[in-house]
């Protein structure tokens, strides 16, 4: 079942220890509780060249749908995406862009119980958005174009997800190289999170993901994930995208299709590194991981 996030006029508590954090992550309408079972961002793209469901859902219906579908199966996020940012994609314009995503976001506003996310780098969707309703921002680039984008989820106290890249989608996986992947995900993070929290964003509305497959090889990828607690140790709510990527289809030997069960293990090995948050494309069997972890974690049904 989906997991309602707490009234906004509830007052965050903190959680204690080393890198403790906000005991909840607010996102506009909602205050999502932290620290119990994770919470799975059910992902659809109204894109035609998206990696994974690219055409899949570009009639604004069949996203709608899909929103729903997603939410009724434990969705505790659901995000949109306008813009494939897969490798070697290309971006669109804004204008472009907000055709594919605006209509879904009006609709799923009024209609979803679960906060509404758009992934997006553009300030000038991310202010369009939040014009329609939109809870939370996922910027896949940390703020690297500016602080715009923070600046208008703080105006319009939205949630917001900063995720690591280097490069861009076109470049990212040109042979990308690290000294020590971990520490310099973490660094980049931090410092996006400050810059993030100078732009009037809240701290409690701040969450990072390393992202896995954006500028990282799969030995970077399983590194980040071998090693996540360093980045849980941020104090900040840490979400993973692992779903159906590459490395998962090379350690599998699987294509894109054949690929779910690499995507659960890697979240739920997230999961017990400390990750808060799971992005997927298939919610159902993430959300009964999670439970299942959950349950052990508090040794009770």
């Amino acid at each position: 079942m989906p997991i309602a996030g707490a009234p906004l006029s509830s007052s965050p508590g903190r959680e204690s220890g080393p890198g403790a954090g906000p005991a909840v992550f607010r996102c506009r309408r909602f205050a999502l509780p932290l620290g119990g079972q994770a919470l799975v961002v059910g992902v659809v793209n109204v894109t035609p060249d998206s990696f994974s469901d690219g055409g899949r859902y570009l009639d604004p219906g069949a996203a709608c749908d899909r929103a729903h579908a997603l939410a009724a199966e434990g969705a505790a996020v659901v995000e949109v995406g306008g813009e494939s940012t897969r490798p070697g994609a290309r971006p669109v314009p804004a204008a472009e862009e907000l055709a594919r995503v605006l209509p879904v976001i009006r609709r799923l506003v009024r209609e979803l119980a679960v906060p509404v996310a758009v992934d997006t780098w553009k300030p000038a969707v991310a202010e369009a958005v939040l014009d329609a309703g939109a809870d939370l921002l996922n910027d896949v680039t940390a703020l690297c174009h500016g602080p715009a984008l923070a600046e208008a989820a703080a105006r319009g106290g939205a949630g917001l997800v900063l995720m690591h890249m280097r490069g861009t989608p076109e470049t990212m996986q040109a042979a990308p190289t690290y000294g020590d992947v971990v520490a310099e995900v973490r660094d980049a993070l931090a410092a996006a999170a400050a810059r993030a929290e100078a732009a009037g964003v809240a701290p409690d509305a701040i969450a990072v993901d390393p992202g896995l497959g954006f500028g990282k090889t799969a030995r970077h990828n399983l590194e980040l994930l071998r090693r996540l607690d360093a980045l849980c140790a941020l104090g900040r709510p840490v979400m993973i995208g692992a779903s159906r990527k590459a490395f998962l289809g090379a350690v599998l030997e699987a294509p894109l299709d054949d690929r779910l069960e690499g995507t659960l293990a890697a979240g739920a090995a997230a999961l017990l590194k400390g990750a808060a948050l799971i992005r997927v494309h298939e919610v159902r069997p993430m959300v009964r991981v999670a439970r299942v972890l959950a349950a052990i974690a508090r040794g009770a049904p």
